[in-house]
């Protein structure tokens, strides 16, 4: 069985894959603090029947050193604002079993646990 929580993917893979994501309705992007990326999140857009006009995060990432520091609140935050501002009505995501600080931090955050996928309704 193929492990899809490796990263350990070449190069010219991930830039293959990126290439082909900005094709679709796909955006990525990035928190920084004094020019240093500290954090992104790419953005699939689509219409669910279920939820409406919505947007899935995709690896939505804060670097291990700026966790815990609110800078992540601060990027979901941003992210929601210029959802709601284009009429979307949820954010969605994916996060792995594994990921328990993920989970707490979505819950605060206002998502709904379906199983292990989020929503949280705009």
């Amino acid at each position: 069985m193929q492990d899809f929580t490796s990263n350990k993917y070449s190069d010219k893979v991930l830039l293959d894959r990126l290439k082909s994501m900005f094709a679709y309705d796909y955006d990525c992007v990035a928190i920084l603090l004094d020019n240093q990326l500290i954090g992104f999140c790419g953005l699939w857009y689509q219409t669910r029947h279920y939820s409406g006009k919505s947007c899935e995060l995709d690896h939505f990432y804060i670097d291990e050193s700026f966790q815990g520091k609110g800078y992540g609140k601060q990027f979901l935050d941003w992210i929601t604002l210029q959802l709601q501002k284009k009429n979307f009505k949820a954010i969605e995501l994916n996060a792995y079993k594994e990921n328990k600080a993920g989970h707490r931090f979505y819950d605060r955050e206002g998502f709904v646990h379906l199983g292990f996928h989020f929503v949280k309704r705009l």
